[in-house]
């Protein structure tokens, strides 16, 4: 007869480690090859940036474009975009190096943001309060320009399920734009979510929940997000978190205004949430309504008693977790921290809800003081790219690359520095991995901009 499946004492059986339940397990945490394929292909690029080098560089005249604000790769990799500060875009072949095209008049202003929409399209935003449409096929003129934010533009997300684009800027306001009617005229918009001293805006990979970072050190998340539906003042419950201040001192004047990109602090004008708004039951009830609004303040190290402001906010590519770029209101700290989203409902629904937990963090040169420095995760989430003085620094959640997933400390633990590297004559202002080639860029505040990659 043919001997049970585990008599053999080399097969350790479902239930012992490495075995079967470790192996669903895995595929549950999105680990295995069968789940998620281009797994290999990312570990051994990220094996590669231990040979990375500054590859070449691109030194650009400051006289016309001046600072880099942005840095943005098209989804296949083909196309690298640079956000300056003087009303220009400039578009780069990657892999050769070489400039494309110039758009010298994009904006009046600075331009602080650039998002693909898909391999083709793509969108701007600026300081002249507007968002700009480009396609990749016609460069001499802008598809549309998007009117209806009155301060600096400064954030643009886009969900691809429903080809909404969603932006933010120092008006307080996130205002959403269907693409999907979109005309020469522009497209129809909608004022969505509205807070003071708003930073920054993402939406997670799966559009579930959209984050808002604040100057005056508040995270804001908006839980089963529902962008079809308007947020008008005091339609949405709150979700009073532990750390989360009382609601008076959300409301208060007292804190420092936004920072721009590339420029020094400046004060917000928009107005604060409503004591309507605020008073709002604090404990949840039951299962989580759409767009419940929770209220954070994320732990920072050395700045517990200090205050500060979340100046960059970037999300993990599986969506398992959001990095900070924080500097204390005194600019004399600067942080990146890395915090675990904890899903699910609370043990008891009347017990506070807190969906963040800080798992690595490491301080930052803090030179540039007054400058926003836009750090980013490479395509697999296994590595920061943090802009750090004149260069950037690669950082690990430990010293092998390792997944965060499978790494998580009980407490706070020192993000790893893998590697250094200085090619800038400035203060370094943003960075990005490329989504397909083992690459990363970086832009300075004099106008030069950095390609990386690996040379043996």
């Amino acid at each position: 007869p043919e001997p049970a499946r585990h008599s053999d004492p080399a097969d350790p059986g479902p239930g012992a480690p490495g075995g079967l339940f470790a192996w669903l397990r895995g595929r549950c945490l999105g680990r295995g090859a069968a789940v998620d394929p281009a797994r290999d292909t990312f570990g051994a690029m990220t094996g590669l940036y231990g040979a990375i080098q500054p590859a070449d560089s691109v030194s650009l005249s400051t006289r016309t474009h001046g600072a880099v604000f942005n840095l943005e790769y098209s989804p296949d990799g083909s196309v690298l975009t640079v956000a300056c500060e003087q009303t220009e875009v400039l578009l780069f072949d990657p892999i050769s190096s070489k400039h494309i095209k110039t758009l010298s008049e994009a904006h009046e202003d600075c331009v602080n943001n650039i998002r693909f929409l898909d391999n083709r399209l793509f969108a701007t935003c600026s300081d002249d309060t507007t968002i700009a449409l480009w396609d990749l096929r016609k460069l001499n003129t802008k598809v549309c320009t998007l009117h209806g934010h009155t301060s600096w533009v400064k954030n643009i997300e886009y969900d691809t399920n429903t080809r909404l684009l969603v932006t933010s800027g120092f008006d307080g306001n996130v205002i959403i734009w269907d693409t999907n009617r979109c005309t020469e005229d522009g497209c129809p918009h909608k004022k969505f979510f509205h807070t003071r001293f708003l930073m920054r805006m993402r939406l997670t990979p799966d559009c579930s929940k959209m984050l808002i970072s604040t100057s005056s050190g508040y995270l804001l998340i908006l839980h089963d997000l529902d962008l079809n539906k308007s947020l008008e003042v005091g339609s949405y419950p709150i979700l009073r978190a532990r750390r989360t201040t009382s609601s008076s001192d959300i409301t208060s004047s007292g804190s420092s205004g936004p920072r721009a990109v590339g420029s020094p602090c400046h004060q917000n004008s928009s107005g604060p949430l409503s004591e309507k708004t605020c008073s709002r039951p604090s404990q949840r009830e039951g299962g989580s309504p759409r767009n419940s609004l929770e209220v954070l303040t994320p732990e920072v190290p050395g700045e517990r008693d200090r205050g500060n402001c979340i100046t960059s906010l970037q999300l993990h590519p599986k969506g398992w977790a959001t990095l900070l770029r924080c500097s204390s209101n005194t600019d004399d700290q600067e942080w990146t921290c890395v915090y675990e989203f904890q899903e699910g409902a609370p043990l008891r629904p009347v017990s506070p809800r807190c969906s963040l937990r800080l798992t690595h963090c490491i301080e930052e040169a803090n030179v540039g003081r007054g400058y926003i420095k836009e750090l980013c995760f490479s395509p697999d989430g296994r590595m920061i790219s943090s802009p750090h003085g004149f260069g950037i620094r690669l950082l690990g959640f430990d010293a092998q690359c390792s997944e965060l997933v499978d790494v998580l400390p009980r407490e706070a633990s020192p993000l790893r520095e893998i590697r250094s590297l200085y090619s800038h004559n400035d203060v370094v202002l943003t960075t990005k991995f490329s989504p397909t080639h083992c690459q990363i860029a970086s832009g300075c505040l004099s106008g030069r901009v950095s390609l990386y990659q690996p040379k043996f």
